[in-house]
């Protein structure tokens, strides 16, 4: 579950918070003393992050034991143990608030995603991240995602061919973006997903033609779904029961939690938000020590 990518981030955010060591850990604690400490759930919702969690903790110090109480993906409520680390003390100091950083963060991402996705229960729809990441965090964020039931979007500008409007505008008219997105799929012999954001019924029109004209290189049609931007849920309606049955359909573009339901019930397959990575709020998590449970 740990790419090297996520590898190669977690260890420069150990960097980054141990420097040349911890300084109060070694002024207060014996180097040979041995703890242990529970992560605990300090509100319910979907944990998520504990593999990484696991990571971190090995990396800092590969004789500490760390066992998973519930796994990733696991609904949880206040006072559950989710996480026991032990060894040596100092080591856990080390690893535990980067540890707690990442579950904190995974666990607000995957737990708004499955809130999202009971809110759409009875429709097809699923949700969808996006780009709007923070910086570095992609694959951990996309990974919360997953957990909480939602569908990863593209990760990156390099595995989607993704027409946007200033794409479009750039090029002079969605005819000739995807002409030109054609003639490189052809010329690279790539077979790419290519998803069109459409701003009007006009550039909806153009999309399907060009679905209609150009193949990709497999002989599949050029155009694999239409992404409805900032339409209406009623404008939403009109473009499924007009092309619904020939072509996946995605809405996005100022959706929010409260009016996410709205666009699931008009009938798309998808509702891409950036609310569910970049405006969340972490997840309650703490670190307790065997005194803190015993008294």
């Amino acid at each position: 579950m740990i790419s090297q990518a996520m590898e190669r981030l977690i260890r420069f955010a150990l960097e980054e918070d141990l420097g040349s060591g911890d300084c109060t850990s070694e002024s207060s604690l014996p180097a040979d003393l041995q703890q242990e400490g529970w992560i605990m759930a300090k509100e319910d919702g979907v944990v998520a992050g504990l593999e990484v969690a696991r990571f971190v903790f090995d990396l800092v110090d590969p004789e500490l034991s760390c066992e998973l109480l519930v796994q990733d993906g696991d609904r949880v409520v206040h006072g559950d143990r989710v996480l026991r680390v032990s060894g040596n003390a100092k080591s856990i100091l080390i690893g535990e608030r980067l540890a707690l950083n990442f579950i904190q963060r995974m666990s607000g991402i995957a737990s708004r995603t499955a809130e999202i996705m009971a809110s759409f229960e009875g429709t097809k729809c699923a949700v969808l991240d996006t780009r709007k990441t923070t910086p570095g965090l992609r694959a951990f964020e996309k990974l919360a995602v997953q957990l909480g039931g939602g569908t990863n979007h593209r990760m990156g500008l390099y595995d989607m061919i993704l027409v946007k409007d200033n794409h479009v505008d750039y090029a002079g008219s969605m005819e000739q973006a995807l002409a030109n997105v054609a003639s490189y799929l052809d010329q690279t012999n790539a077979n790419l997903p290519v998803v069109v954001e459409a701003r009007n019924s006009a550039e909806t029109k153009a999309a399907m033609e060009a679905r209609a004209h150009f193949q990709k290189p497999n002989g599949e049609p050029l155009v694999d779904r239409l992404l409805l931007d900032n339409h209406t849920p009623e404008e939403v309606s009109a473009m499924v029961d007009q092309w619904g049955q020939e072509i996946p359909l995605e809405a996005s573009g100022g959706i929010t939690p409260e009016n996410a339901r709205a666009y699931a019930e008009a009938g798309v397959d998808y509702v891409s938000m950036g609310w569910i990575t970049h405006s969340v709020k972490g997840m309650d998590f703490s670190l307790k020590s065997t005194t803190f449970f015993n008294g």
